[in-house]
Order: structure tokens, then C-alpha cells, then sequence
């Protein structure tokens, strides 16, 4: 699918009115107007001391395979942060980033947000994991019916596992069937993971029940019914990611859903937020009988929630969806703090208009240098990622990596996506611009002679879901 075809469908992704965002960057969290890149060799060797100690006590050394040190190449890249502010953080050596990552997508108003902050200081002070529910509870849930289309009734969870689990089983439990359609990433849980090249601890009964279908193609997901008549519980599927839906295809996924008896789930704990308060329902017009929602949510308090119809809903006063800390209310808290803030200010729409400075500074420069087919932008201006293909066409760690590495070395944390927030200042787009215009010939170079790994201070990334 081609930018202008993305571009087509993601146009309208805006926030609601207001005049301005209430959001606060400190002259030390943002880069100066000058858009020169500067080059640094950083001292990393408190992180290599945390790293030699967490090997001993911590499987992986991370509890997020996405934020582990394989993802990124060592020897450049730090392993332990520190502290962060808006669009920046600090490793435990001392040194600064404009980061690009923020804790995988959850940070939408920026790191120690003054106001997120400051409203779960407050709950705080009350208590905040009660005996019995909290009136807060009551709150978010009713603005969340307000502002999602399917919305008619609300659970709590988390973690987006919690919500996309809680989905399937009420779907299951709905329906009496068992099989499940799914299409994206949807988390941890056996259900999901068994369909996946992870799938090690998952038992192979499981693991049949999970069937997976194409991002935009139909038909792909007609053979599931097919193969499966009457047995399939639900399908669940991101409605978007970085590919935009193609026309119909929603809409085709929901008439073949409900023709053939189904519960169709939407998973936006990515898409929710970023695409406005509504998330991919509202903005393309099609509602699901169920959504998940998390990540931006609570600008990185943990919290998540499973919505939809009302009949469907009652289903969890009869199935055990129940744990701990569903009812926990610091990070509601801090999801009413977020929904006011976007409700108030045009923070999206400013998001994207920082987005489309680096957007256009990737495709121009990559044409200039000859690699617009090798160095592909995809998605929209505030939530993109930026692929790498080799010379032969194929998706290629090794030019991701040494991407990665010159970005580090510019005080850029990335894993190829731009998760941005509402502190990222023009200044700081402008900065990711000029790297991207300063990078791209050493890629262009690596290309051309089929070297990229060769170019490596460190080791290379390692793909999550690589086969085994």
C-alpha cells in the first residue's frame, strides 16, 4: 500500500477543539533550534555493571522481550534507564535521549507528566487497591462509554493481556464455541502466543484452537469459517497497525462475522488514543462488539479495559475474569487525567503534525539517496515505523541494526517506530529529521556493498518472534 493510500485513511485522526495543550517541557528536555547532529561515544559502564548482575537473577534480564537488551546492538545502546522526562530519558550512566520508544506506546502525554502525576499522588493519599470497588471505577467507566462507539459496559484489567483474554473468553462464553480468528499481535496469554513462534509451554490442544488470518484479505478469513462452520467463538484482530485497512475490508470483516454467528473483537490497546479518544472504530466508522483498550491509556500507569454491548458484557458476572488489582485506582486516576487532556487541547493533531516533519525527512532523504525501496516509512505521523530491506527485497536486521546504532550514537533511542508524544517539540521532529537526513547515506553505502553487518560496533538485534 503506497503513503498516499495511508495517508488517504489516517488524515482524520485528530483529537477534539480546544485552544492549546496545558503540556510543559523543561529547557532541559528539549533540543535547542539548531538542527545539527552531534555525534557522542557515551561512557556505558554502570549499565554494563547492572546488566553482569541482572544475568545472574533475571531471566532475559528484562521482564518485556521488546525492551531487552537484544533489541538493541550492544556495546552502543544502554540496558538500564534511570529517569525520564517528556520526550527524553536518562540511563543509569547519565546520559540523554530523545526517546522514541516511550516504554512501548503508553507514554501519550510524555514521562513524569506533572498533571498524570499529580492526580495519582492524590489518589494515593486516599488508598488505592480497596476492599470493595472505588466510585473512580464508576467514573472512568462512564466517561469510556461516552467517548468509544461499542462501548455500553466496562471491565477493568492491567496489561493488554488481561483485556484480550478477558475478550476471547467471553466470546467463547457467549456463543458456546470454541475456535478463535485472530489477526495482529494480542499478547502473552496461551490462547494467542500458542499461534505464534513462541509458542514453547503452550499445549498443542490450545494451540489448534487458535486459527489466524491476513490484514486485508477476506478471503483468508472466509476459509476459517469454512473449515471451522459453526465453531468459530470470535474473531479478534487489530483493525489497524501501520498498514491502513483497505476499503470495505472492516465492514467486510464485521458482515462475515456476524453472518456466520461470531463476536467480533477489536484490539486497540495500540490504536486506542493515538488514533483519538474513539480509536480505530471511530475514526474508520466501524464498531465491534467488543474492544480492548490500554497502553495510552494511563500515559504508562498500568491499566486496561475490555468494552462492547451490554448483553455481551453481563457475561463477566458469570465467567471469572477476576484478580487482584483489576480494581486498582491510582491508574484510573490517571486515565481520567489523560481523557481530559486530549479532550481538551488538540494534542493529536499536533502529535501528527511533528510526525509528518519526520515522515517527509525519511522519504526525501531516502530518495536522494537512491533507498526509497530499501528504507520504507509506514503509518501514521504520530505512531510510524520505519522497515529496511536489502538489496534483494527482503526485511534485513542487519540494516535495522546498524540504523539503530548510528541513532543511539546521536542520542536518538529507537526501535524503528516513532511512538511520539504531546512534549515532542518541533525542534526535537526537526532533530529526528536531521539524523534521518544524516543516516541515510551510511545506509544508502551498507546497501550498496551488502555490508550492514559488517558495520556493527555490537551485536546485532535479535527478532521476538523468531523461529526456533
Amino acid at each position: 500500500m503506497t503513503e498516499k493510500t495511508l495517508e488517504r485513511y489516517f488524515d482524520d485522526a485528530s483529537s477534539a477543539g480546544g485552544e492549546s495543550a496545558t503540556i510543559t517541557v523543561t529547557e532541559e528536555s528539549s533540543h535547542s533550534a539548531t538542527t545539527s547532529v552531534e555525534i557522542k561515544t557515551r561512557d556505558l559502564s554502570r549499565s554494563k555493571e547492572l546488566f553482569a548482575r541482572a544475568r545472574k537473577v533475571i531471566p532475559g534480564c528484562a521482564q518485556t522481550f521488546s525492551k531487552g537488551y537484544t533489541q538493541y546492538v550492544q556495546g552502543v545502546a544502554p540496558i538500564f534507564l534511570e529517569r525520564g522526562k517528556g520526550s527524553y530519558v536518562w540511563d543509569v550512566d547519565g546520559n540523554r535521549y530523545l526517546d522514541l520508544v516511550q516504554g512501548l506506546l503508553p507514554n501519550i502525554l510524555g514521562y513524569g507528566d506533572d498533571g498524570v502525576n499529580k492526580a495519582v499522588s492524590e489518589q494515593i493519599e486516599c488508598g488505592h487497591s480497596f476492599s470493595m470497588p472505588h466510585p473512580v471505577e464508576v467514573q472512568l467507566a462512564e466517561k469510556l462509554v461516552e467517548i468509544i462507539p461499542c462501548a455500553e459496559m466496562v471491565r477493568f484489567g492491567r496489561n493488554g493481556s488481561d483485556a484480550t483474554a478477558g475478550a476471547v473468553r467471553c466470546a467463547r462464553a457467549f456463543t458456546g464455541r470454541d475456535i478463535v480468528a485472530c489477526c495482529g499481535y494480542h499478547g502473552w496469554q496461551d490462547w494467542y502466543i500458542g499461534s505464534t513462534a513462541r509458542h514453547r509451554g503452550v499445549p498443542q490442544a490450545v494451540r489448534d484452537l487458535t486459527k489466524t488470518f491476513t490484514y486485508n484479505d477476506l478471503e483468508s478469513l472466509e476459509s476459517i469459517f469454512k473449515s471451522h462452520p459453526d465453531d468459530v467463538a470470535c474473531v479478534i484482530m487489530e483493525p489497524t497497525n501501520f498498514i491502513a485497512p483497505a476499503p470495505g475490508f472492516l465492514e467486510g470483516v464485521k458482515e462475515l462475522t456476524r453472518k456466520h454467528g461470531a463476536v467480533l473483537v477489536f484490539d486497540e490497546i495500540c490504536t486506542g488514543f493515538h488514533l483519538g479518544l474513539g480509536g480505530a472504530q471511530k475514526l474508520f466508522g466501524v464498531t465491534p462488539d467488543l474492544a480492548c483498550f490500554g497502553k495510552a491509556m494511563g500515559n504508562g500507569f498500568p491499566i486496561s479495559v475490555i468494552v462492547g454491548r451490554g448483553d455481551m458484557m453481563k457475561i463477566f458476572e458469570e465467567i471469572f475474569v477476576s484478580f487482584t488489582f483489576a480494581g486498582e485506582v491510582s491508574a484510573m486516576a490517571a486515565s481520567l487525567e489523560v481523557i481530559k487532556r486530549l479532550e481538551s487541547a488538540p494534542i493529536i493533531a499536533e502529535m501528527r503534525r511533528r510526525g509528518e516533519i519526520i515522515k517527509k525527512a525519511i522519504s526525501t532523504s531516502a530518495m536522494t539517496n537512491g533507498v526509497e525501496r530499501n528504507v520504507l516509512n509506514l503509518g501514521m505521523p504520530q505512531w510510524s515505523i520505519t522497515k529496511f530491506f536489502d538489496r534483494d527485497g527482503a526485511e534485513s536486521i542487519a540494516l535495522k541494526s546498524l540504523f539503530q546504532q548510528e541513532f543511539i550514537k546521536r542520542g536518538i533511542l529507537t526501535l524503528g517506530t516513532h511512538n511520539l508524544n504531546a512534549t515532542l517539540s518541533d525542534n526535537d521532529a526537526e532533530y529526528v529529521a536531521s539524523a534521518y537526513r544524516d543516516v541515510m547515506p551510511i545506509l544508502a553505502e551498507a546497501i550498496k556493498a551488502n555490508d550492514a553487518a559488517n558495520r556493527l560496533e555490537g551485536s546485532m538485534i535479535e527478532a521476538v518472534f523468531k523461529v526456533r
